[in-house]
């Protein structure tokens, strides 16, 4: 008898322990899931834009949905009330945050969305350089009927061009805790025969904008960091020349007090069309002078800002004490001697064949 309630009670302690996951769980069909979000800030208040998949009739179109709130957690909480469907944020790839919210901080946004886990941290981050809320209201009237055309943008399979950074939360998160790297952030605005225009990217210091950079310069900020540069069309006096791949040498050493750091930038590239008759040799020189102009242009920028988004302090973390890696930005990098070189390879001289 006391065999068989035992038996009892461990099979109804097995369906407790069965059940226990599965309370607060809600059905598919009773979520929202927002593709991208976002947000602005007017005093102490957020306002967040949710852009929402809505399906109808084999396609699927999106809706804007707005709220506001003293936190992103309450209005993602007062949107829930007032939707028939609970919003889940898991599946948000792209967060655009408005240039004031930008230029004013975003510590202590993005400390809360690492925080609450409710976004991916592998979330895209974007800034809008134009009104935030005309921004979203063209998007809820534009987006093609896919609805993920800001996703598209991004996306390196889709419309992604090697000046675009890809610059996601986790990498803000850690500049804002770094001595010796920063960030740089894609600014959008509304376009006026696309959807949105790609204006360059803002440059974040722990976690404000302090400076921004033209698409051009973000080629170079993405070459830094390891982005592949390739299909990038470069004009220059002798013609134009399409990118086919680079790669990069570094070398530094810190010399009685000041770092010093020699870069090279090594370019495949192809002809695409030529002004007169200019050499390969001319034409890998006219090259090599712009961008190494252009990259010198970019780091005295930067380093006016104090600003070290090329990640330059990485090359010292040896050289340099740790208890004075805090004063990186402000007295070493001040002070970090470059040697830049760019080195151009013409591959092919274009996809021509020529006659017998």
């Amino acid at each position: 008898m006391r065999c068989k309630k035992a038996v009892i009670w461990l099979f109804l302690l097995l369906i407790v322990f069965m059940m226990s996951g599965c309370w607060d769980t809600r059905d598919i069909n009773h979520r929202v899931m927002p593709v991208v979000i976002g947000i602005s800030k007017d005093s102490d208040q957020y306002k967040v834009f949710l852009q929402i998949p809505h399906p109808q009739q084999n396609i699927i179109q999106t809706k804007v949905v707005v709220g506001v709130g003293e936190t992103i957690n309450e209005v993602i909480d007062n949107i829930s009330a007032d939707m028939e469907s609970s919003v889940d944020l898991l599946h948000v790839k792209v967060i655009v945050i408005d240039r004031h919210l930008a230029e004013e901080g975003m510590k202590d946004l993005i400390s809360g969305i690492m925080r609450s886990r409710d976004v991916s941290s592998k979330a895209l981050v974007a800034i809008c350089n134009d009104d935030i809320d005309q921004f979203f209201e063209s998007m809820e009237t534009k987006t093609s009927p896919r609805g993920t055309t800001l996703l598209d943008f991004f996306e390196k399979n889709a419309g992604w061009d090697p000046q675009v950074a890809l610059t996601r939360v986790w990498e803000v998160y850690r500049s804002i805790h770094s001595y010796t790297r920063d960030v740089a952030i894609p600014m959008l605005r509304l376009g006026e025969t696309t959807l949105v225009d790609h204006v360059g990217s803002a440059v974040i210091k722990n976690g404000r904008m302090v400076e921004e950079i033209n698409p051009n310069e973000t080629l170079l900020f993405n070459a830094f960091n390891g982005e592949s540069t390739k299909g990038k069309i470069e004009v220059l006096n002798e013609g134009s020349v399409l990118i086919l791949g680079n790669t990069m040498e570094h070398a530094s050493e810190v010399q009685e007090g000041n770092p010093f750091l020699y870069s090279k930038i090594k370019l495949d590239v192809m002809i695409l069309e030529t002004k007169g008759d200019p050499t390969q040799k001319m034409i890998e020189k006219g090259l090599e002078k712009l961008l190494t102009g252009r990259l010198n242009k970019m780091f005295t920028k930067l380093q006016n800002s104090e600003a070290d988004i090329l990640g330059l302090g990485q090359f010292f973390r040896k050289e340099i004490p740790r208890m004075d890696l805090k004063d990186w930005r402000s007295k070493y990098y001040q002070n970090l001697s470059t040697d830049f070189v760019v080195d151009v390879d013409i591959r092919n001289s274009g996809n021509l064949k020529n006659p017998d």
